[in-house]
């Protein structure tokens, strides 16, 4: 129990760290971020509306994600409640912020409707982070050598853009190893679950089990056994890796936008370089869609890349504040009308 204080203690700390480096950056170039701020007359509304078909096709890209690969198991679910249940889960992931474990946990209960199985829906979400993180590497290629071509590759940029691939190409080595064999992948799980456990027992000492390990172990044995029809055809995978890769791009564009917007065009490799960064704030932030970290990050690795804080951000906040607003408010609808129509998902996730 102790060492699990230490690691929440630390985890605090970090976001602290984190978030006081970014009020101290403020406070630094709060001079050209004054300027900056006196020009937003200036800015080209016309452009950031562009926001609103994009996040559209972002949307339209998970939806059939999810939709491709129900199909590999079988289910047909409707193109409009996978929308609907994507803006449902972004909206639980940034309320209840936890690495992507809530939205999991809402994902799974969500889709019980259509006959879909916890483990099976649990196996497709563990799928879409492995098609993000593979398309994703596509885009860290073509952005490095936009930086490369641009000449503003450092030292430390090619270190960080090596480095994050890696990251991404080990995790998903990692997770297709784990789930590849019945016995690792039980006794990964159950580790995982035992740990996590311990961490909720700090808070709620009166239930030391909340998550219950055999349910675990059962879940992912099945999740094991439908891995194993995946490999049984590679090419029905090559559609979710498509529609993660046009995720990936529209979601980098909306980012564009603002800069754009704002009157400024800066290398998109510095972009894609720093929104990978700052999307794996998420995994770590205990604060509600990771703010404070998020533009942290964001911003400091746009500046290693060569844009200047002053100018960069005031273009994450405006991004931040309108993206958040066009993603949260339908899903928070949506949520809550899942909520009205299927009471009993709030009653089982307070229990799962």
């Amino acid at each position: 129990m102790r060492e699990a204080e230490k690691k929440r203690r630390w985890k605090l700390i970090l976001n602290i760290v984190t978030f006081l480096a970014l009020v101290l950056l403020i406070f630094l170039t709060r001079h050209q971020i004054g300027e900056t701020v006196s020009n937003l007359g200036r800015i080209k509304a016309y452009t950031l509306l562009l926001m609103l078909p994009l996040q559209i096709l972002n949307y339209d890209a998970y939806a059939r994600m999810y939709r491709s690969m129900f199909r590999i198991f079988h289910h047909r679910v409707r193109y409009k409640d996978m929308y609907q249940t994507a803006l449902e889960l972004n909206f639980v992931n940034h309320v209840f912020p936890s690495g992507g474990v809530s939205g999991i946990s809402y994902f799974s209960l969500r889709l019980r409707r259509f006959n879909i199985s916890t483990a099976q829906s649990t196996l497709v979400q563990i799928l879409k982070f492995i098609f993000l993180f593979l398309s994703y590497e596509l885009l860290l290629g073509f952005g490095m050598l936009c930086l490369a071509l641009n000449g503003e590759v450092s030292g430390l940029v090619i270190l960080i853009g090596a480095s994050l691939v890696t990251l991404l190409a080990v995790m998903t080595i990692g997770l297709a190893f784990i789930i590849g064999s019945k016995r690792r992948i039980n006794g990964f799980f159950t580790y995982l679950t035992k740990m996590i456990n311990r961490l909720i027992s700090i808070v709620r000492r009166e239930q030391p089990e909340t998550i219950n390990v055999g349910r675990v172990q059962q879940i992912f044995t099945e999740l094991h056994e439908n891995y194993k029809k995946l490999k049984k055809d590679y090419s029905a995978l090559r559609p979710p890796l498509l529609h993660g890769l046009i995720a990936n791009i529209t979601e980098v564009l909306t980012v564009y936008t603002v800069f754009v917007a704002f009157g400024h065009i800066v290398n998109p490799g510095a972009i894609i370089l720093a929104y990978a960064i700052a999307n794996f704030a998420g995994l770590i932030s205990v604060l509600p869609g990771g703010v404070g970290i998020y533009e942290a990050l964001m911003t400091a690795v746009l500046a290693i890349a060569g844009v200047p804080p002053g100018v960069s951000i005031p273009v994450i906040v405006m991004y931040r504040v309108l993206s958040m607003t066009i993603q949260t408010i339908p899903g928070y609808y949506f949520y809550h009308q899942a909520l009205k129509s299927e009471p009993e998902i709030k009653h089982r996730s307070r229990h799962e």
